[in-house]
């Protein structure tokens, strides 16, 4: 029996098809001798996701798993992650996780969206391709709706523009009518103004001027934080697998590099992460020389219970579905008749949510990550409750 402790059914092993791209529901179960054993619909049910489904496709190479966790408020949105996950238990992991936190980060934004997330397994740097990407847009079509994509690590503004081309139940588009462009910048403004509500906090004053900040992942949204930090007088050190990545901000900003292992070990005011998650963990906890742990990245911390650890090692750590709502916010824009304006003056607004959120912890004697939580649940059991008002069509 294969070591990884998940089987997936795959399309072929099922006779149900929807357009070229075959489908089939999620259909996992548990594997023998595995200390760790996860049931999946026990986990479905115990955090209350809705959909767990699986995409393969011969022709494309796609394989990609979509998973909606709660359409309360609305469809679920979530962008597309394309990543070479080490096995299909890594994928289905994180696509699980950033649903989630999609849930949260929606309703803690104050939007009438659900949560969901796709990721693709591969390599978006070898493995992806007009055909592959058209077949996940044909992919998300299928869902009618349901779930609307946007683009994520490894997906970029041209990408997104493919995808469009399947169907119409994606934003994030680069340009056209009513298109947001490049969501970016205005996650980076949203995790900026989130940093200033700790930086009062912690140190009674909002100037990033000597501050010493390290970051971790220097790509679309973290490349925008380095530059609005060097410019306002911060000392940058910044971590990337991607070397290149490094070198560029390197030599536009005058940052410091550091090695990727190391960027836990360096001595700052605030460790910044915004690349992958789970990046907080029994690893790295302890190693943190930070006053303020707050970043773009999603799902920072590996389990939940970090945030507590946090909190006992004297760190204020801003809630990731919180500081980095800006990109969904933007993207949701589009929704509506899109406004950059209306978008950023929204995630501005993630300055008072910061605080809010700090308030609420320091009341109620918890962590910032549980009472943001305790915030999201709030708002999505009220919006909940009003909709079993019957509205004739």
């Amino acid at each position: 029996m294969p070591a990884s402790r998940w089987a997936v059914l795959r399309s072929g092993d099922c006779a149900c098809t929807a357009h070229p791209v075959r489908v089939c529901s999620a259909y996992v179960t548990e594997m023998e001798g595995d200390e760790r054993q996860v049931r999946v619909f026990d986990e479905m049910s115990k955090y209350g996701y809705e959909q767990l489904i699986f995409a393969a496709d011969e022709v494309s190479g796609l394989r990609a798993v979509i998973a909606i966790h709660n359409t309360t408020l609305g469809p679920a949105l979530g962008g597309c992650r394309m990543w070479p996950y080490e096995s299909e238990e890594e994928a289905v992991i994180d696509a699980l996780r950033l649903a989630r936190g999609m849930t949260y980060k929606s309703s803690a934004a104050g939007l009438d969206l659900g949560g969901g997330k796709a990721v693709i397994i591969g390599d978006p740097r070898k493995d992806k391709s007009e055909v592959l990407l058209r077949a996940f847009g044909r992919f998300v079509d299928t869902l009618g709706g349901r779930y609307i994509t946007a683009e994520d690590v490894g997906i970029r503004g041209e990408d997104v523009e493919i995808i469009h081309m399947e169907t119409q139940h994606v934003v994030g588009l680069p340009s056209g009518p009513g298109a947001g462009g490049d969501p970016s910048p205005v996650t980076a403004y949203g995790v900026i103004r989130g940093i200033t509500a700790c930086l009062e906090e912690t140190f009674g004053e909002s100037s990033f001027s000597g501050r010493r900040v390290a970051v971790q992942g220097v790509g679309n949204v973290g490349y925008s934080i380095v530059k609005h930090l060097a410019q306002q007088g911060a000392t940058v050190y910044a971590a990337d697998v991607f070397e290149e990545r490094v070198d560029a901000v390197v030599k536009e900003f005058d940052v410091q590099s550091i090695p990727v292992d190391e960027i836990y070990d360096v001595e700052c005011d605030i460790f910044c992460p915004c690349a992958l998650g789970g990046v907080i963990n029994k690893e790295t906890v302890e190693r943190l020389r930070c006053k303020i742990v707050a970043g773009s990245a999603n799902n920072q911390l590996k389990e939940e219970g970090y945030a507590n650890i946090l909190e006992d090692l004297g760190i204020l750590y801003a809630p990731d579905y919180v500081i980095n709502a800006g990109g969904v916010i933007n993207v949701a824009e589009e929704l509506y008749g899109y406004d950059r304006e209306r978008a950023l003056r929204k995630a501005g607004a993630i300055y008072d949510r910061i605080k809010s959120v700090i308030e609420t912890a320091k009341q109620k004697r918890i962590s910032p990550h549980e009472a943001a939580s305790h915030l999201a649940e709030e708002r999505i059991a009220k919006i909940g409750g009003i909709h079993r008002i019957y509205v004739p069509e």
